[in-house]
C-alpha cells in the first residue's frame, strides 16, 4: 500500500475502495445537487504553483508588513542554493532517521539500513555504475578517498588534477595525497572554452603514468567538459582509472559518468535535498564501475546489502562491507573515517524519489534554460562569459575589467554574486562567477541584467 505522504499515489482510490464507494461525491450524496458547485474553484492565481514558488509568494505577502523580499542570491562556487522540498524535510526529520551514525546494529535499524540500501540503488543508477556507497562525507574528502582507492588498486603512487576542478576540492586532495606519498601533478585548462587542456593532460599522463586521472564536470567555471570520452580513452590507454566529479542535479540531462567510461564517480549531495547548510553537512557520493571486481573491496566507507533467513521466509538488510580501522583491518583499514553522513544520505534518497527520472529531466532543462537565458540577459547589457567556447550549465564565469566594484554595487542592491576568482586563480583577477538555479525567476535575472547595465553605464 503506498504511503500517504508519498505523492501522486494511488491511496485515495484505496480508501474509496475500502468504503466501497465509487467516488469522492458519494460521500456528500446528502447535500442538495443544486448547492453542489459544478465548476473548477476560481481561486489562487489560474494554475497550480510549485511549492517554492509558493513558499516565496508568501514570503513576498508577508514582507511588506516589514522589510522588501529580495532576489535568492546569484552566489556560486560549486554551492548553490537549490529548492528542499518540505517533504525532504519532514520525512528525515523522523526519529527513526534522525542519525548521522553508523547502523551497526541492524537487527534493531532496519529503517536506516534500508533507507541506505535505497540511497545506494538510486545513486548508482543516476550515475551509472555498479556501486554506491553509503556514504562519504562531502564531494571534496571523496575525491580524496577515490585517489586512495585508486592507488591501492593500481599501485602507482600518483595522479593527474586539471586547474579547472573546485580549488577547494584540489586542496583537500592534496592535503590527504601528499603526506602518504601521492603526487598530484596538475594539468591547465583552455583559456577561450574552460575545457581540461587536452594536449597538457595527455603529457602529464604519459609521463607519470598515474594512477587515476580526476575530471570535474561541469568544471568549476561552470564548463561542462566536451571531451570526457576523450579522457576515459587516454587513461585507459596508460592503464590509468579515471574519476569524474559531478553534482547529480546535473544527471536528468547529462549523459552518466559511467557510461562515458569513469571507473569511479564523486559528488556531493548538496543539490539534491542537503541544502546549503552554512557549507555542510552534506553527503560525498563514492561510486566504482568495476566489471572486474577489482575496485569493490577496497571501496571505503561502507555498504548495505539484502539478504534472507535460511528458509528464505523473511529478508533483512545489513552491512556487507565495512573495511573501517575500528573493525577487523586496523591499519589495514580503506579509511579512518569514523562515522558518515547517514542523514544527509536518507535526504538525497527522499529527493531523488520524488522528482523520479521525470522530474530530474525537467529540472536540469530549468537550469540549462536559465543558464542561457542569463548569458544571454548579461550579454545585451555589456558583460561578457570569460569562455566563449564553453558550453555553461548553472554557473557562468563573467569577465570584467572592475568586477570587485560592480560585486560591492550589486550588494548594495541586495542582489549578490561571486566568488571573485582571483581568489583562486591570478589570471582571472578580473572574473567571478554567476549562478542560477531553478529558484530564479525571469524577473530576477532580468534585474540582475539591469543592475549590471546600470553600473556599466554609469561607470
Amino acid at each position: 500500500m503506498p504511503h500517504p505522504w508519498m505523492p501522486n499515489s494511488y491511496i485515495k482510490d484505496l480508501m474509496l475502495k475500502e468504503l466501497g464507494v465509487p467516488s469522492v461525491l458519494e460521500l456528500f450524496s446528502d447535500i442538495p445537487q443544486e448547492l453542489l458547485l459544478r465548476r473548477e474553484l476560481n481561486v489562487g492565481y489560474g494554475s497550480p504553483l510549485p511549492e517554492y514558488k509558493l513558499r516565496r509568494l508568501f514570503n513576498e505577502v508577508l514582507s511588506k508588513n516589514r522589510f522588501r523580499y529580495s532576489v535568492p542570491p546569484f552566489l556560486g562556487g560549486g554551492m548553490c542554493l537549490h529548492y528542499v522540498p518540505a517533504a525532504v524535510k519532514h520525512l528525515a526529520s523522523r526519529s527513526e532517521f534522525y542519525t548521522a551514525y553508523t547502523p551497526y546494529q541492524p537487527e534493531v535499524t532496519q529503517g536506516v539500513t534500508q533507507a541506505l540500501f535505497e540511497y545506494q540503488s538510486l545513486i548508482a543508477e543516476l550515475y551509472g555504475v555498479d556501486v554506491v556507497n553509503a556514504s562519504m562525507y562531502n564531494g571534496s574528502t571523496a575525491t580524496a578517498e577515490a585517489i586512495r582507492l585508486a592507488v591501492r588498486v593500481t599501485g602507482r603512487r600518483a595522479v593527474v588534477l586539471p586547474r579547472n576542478v573546485h580549488p577547494e576540492v584540489y586542496e583537500v586532495a592534496r592535503t590527504w595525497s601528499e603526506p602518504v606519498g601521492i603526487s598530484v601533478v596538475s594539468a591547465s585548462y583552455d583559456k577561450e572554452s574552460g575545457y581540461v587542456d587536452l594536449v597538457e593532460l595527455e603529457k602529464a599522463i604519459k609521463e607519470w603514468k598515474p594512477a587515476a586521472v580526476i575530471i570535474q564536470t561541469p568544471n568549476f567555471f561552470g564548463v561542462v567538459e566536451k571531451y570526457l570520452s576523450e579522457v576515459a580513452s587516454l587513461a585507459k590507454e596508460y592503464g590509468s582509472l579515471l574519476i569524474v566529479y559531478e553534482d547529480p542535479i546535473f544527471l536528468g540531462v547529462l549523459e552518466a559518468p559511467g557510461n562515458l567510461g569513469a571507473d569511479i564517480v564523486v559528488g556531493d549531495t548538496s543539490s539534491v535535498g542537503s541544502g546549503l547548510n552554512y557549507g555542510g553537512p552534506t553527503a560525498g557520493i563514492l561510486g566504482i564501475r568495476d566489471p572486474e571486481g577489482k575496485l569493490l573491496k577496497q571501496l571505503p566507507g561502507r555498504l548495505i546489502g539484502y539478504t534472507r533467513t535460511v528458509d528464505s521466509s523473511e529478508g533483512g538488510y545489513i552491512m556487507v562491507l565495512q573495511t573501517r580501522e575500528q573493525h577487523i583491518r586496523r591499519e589495514r583499514a580503506t579509511s579512518n573515517i569514523t562515522t558518515n553522513s547517514a542523514l544527509e544520505a536518507v535526504k538525497a534518497a527522499i529527493y531523488v524519489s520524488l522528482l523520479g527520472s521525470h522530474g530530474l529531466k525537467k529540472l536540469g532543462e530549468a537550469l540549462a534554460g536559465r543558464t542561457e537565458y542569463l548569458i544571454r540577459a548579461l550579454r545585451k547589457v555589456g558583460l561578457e562569459p570569460a569562455f566563449e567556447k564553453g558550453v555553461f550549465l548553472r554557473e557562468v564565469t563573467v569577465r570584467y575589467a572592475r568586477i570587485a566594484e560592480l560585486k560591492t554595487f550589486l550588494k548594495s542592491r541586495g542582489v549578490y554574486i561571486g566568488p571573485l576568482l582571483g581568489r583562486f586563480f591570478k589570471e582571472l583577477e578580473d572574473c567571478s562567477l554567476v549562478c542560477t538555479t531553478e529558484l530564479h525567476t525571469k524577473e530576477d535575472i532580468d534585474l540582475l541584467a539591469s543592475l549590471v547595465g546600470e553600473f556599466l553605464r554609469g561607470a
